[in-house]
């Protein structure tokens, strides 16, 4: 009977791994997904058989727990609901030189993960995030695929394009990134902060085409459109008056000294023909909206100058960690998967 070759291609490569005794940890954040877990612990075990698989249950109400454990996973109860919330604790629990990130409910490519690994430690970049492609309307619901590209084009206007999906659930981050993110989300809104700390600190990263699958039967999405969204967009504001508190403020330094502008020209035109101000109430409004104009301008100055000291500090921070590992020149006997390997982009500062 001919094997299958994705399997055939994992083995080979785990018989040759060229990263020695390095540590890898594939994290699975999981809320009721007993339908699911067991068949994505396994399906990553194939595929990493070096990795610990670490599953760490919500507060599930179903037996998530038991199923992932069965399957050979390392579980551990997070009672503090939110994706964010799980994310945080297994960024602090566990220690490793390379993390998987990834969702447990079988929608994502387990096979690709050893060719995501080369990616990050051939070119030694501090994350690689799997692009999703090949989305199904039953995969991938058109209220969630627009709310997907609106959120990636704003992160990039903001603050760099640098990533085509950076809502996706399926990463690889190497020690340094793991141990300097500061983890501050709660929810499904931890994709957009991962994606913003490294284009802000200028990490070396890239970005590899995935497949997305449809859910299996009996596993149910937890992503609001309208209420994770609203959540996202709120991320979105409130990183950019952290991050870019300079262009934050300017913008409302211009919207307010262009209503006084406006108020102004009425004005400006009775004082030119009579030599009076009649509407006395209107121009105090107009000299107190263009000192807050100026006092929003002067407050995004100051805070910009703090930002950067804040950034200058999560750069050394970041810089006393340890770099991913080395790919070894012995290259395994099998090349990785045609998947990831012909989509990646590497953007390397």
């Amino acid at each position: 009977m001919q094997g299958n070759p994705v399997h055939d291609q994992q083995a080979a490569l785990a018989a040759a791994w060229p990263l020695g005794t390095s540590k890898i940890a594939v994290l699975l954040p999981c809320y009721n997904e007993a339908a699911a877990i067991g068949k994505v612990v396994g399906d990553f075990r194939a595929a990493l058989p070096q990795a610990t698989v670490y599953v760490y249950d919500n507060a599930s109400s179903d037996n998530t727990s038991a199923v992932a454990k069965a399957a050979g996973a390392v579980v551990v109860r997070e009672p503090l609901r939110g994706k964010g919330n799980v994310v945080r604790r297994m960024f602090a629990d566990v220690v490793a030189d390379i993390y998987i990130l990834a969702d447990g409910d079988d929608t994502y490519d387990a096979t690709v993960a050893p060719a995501l690994i080369e990616t990050l430690c051939r070119e030694q970049l501090d994350m690689v995030n799997a692009a999703r492609r090949n989305i199904s309307e039953e995969a991938y619901r058109r209220g969630h695929r627009f709310g997907n590209h609106l959120f990636t084009n704003l992160v990039s206007s903001l603050f760099g394009k640098r990533f085509n999906d950076i809502l996706s659930g399926y990463r690889v981050f190497s020690r340094r990134f793991v141990k300097s993110f500061p983890a501050l989300a709660q929810g499904f809104e931890i994709e957009t902060e991962l994606t913003v700390h490294a284009l802000e600190l200028r990490m070396p990263v890239g970005e590899v085409l995935t497949a997305y699958k449809e859910r299996p039967v009996g596993s149910e999405s937890k992503l609001s459109t309208f209420k994770d969204g609203l959540r996202i967009l709120r991320t979105i504001f409130r990183l950019t008056k952290a991050e870019r508190p300079l262009a934050f403020f300017a913008v409302g330094a211009a919207a307010l000294a262009s209503v006084s502008v406006l108020l102004t020209f009425p004005l400006l035109a009775t004082y030119l023909e009579t030599g009076l101000v009649p509407r006395l109430p209107t121009a105090v409004l107009v000299c107190a909206l263009m000192i807050l104009a100026f006092l929003s301008l002067v407050c995004g100055l100051v805070l910009d100058s703090v930002a950067l000291g804040r950034r200058e500090m999560k750069r050394l921070h970041y810089l006393t960690l340890p770099a991913p590992p080395q790919w070894s020149a012995l290259e395994p006997a099998v090349s990785t998967p045609k998947t990831a390997s012909e989509n990646v982009q590497n953007y390397a500062v």
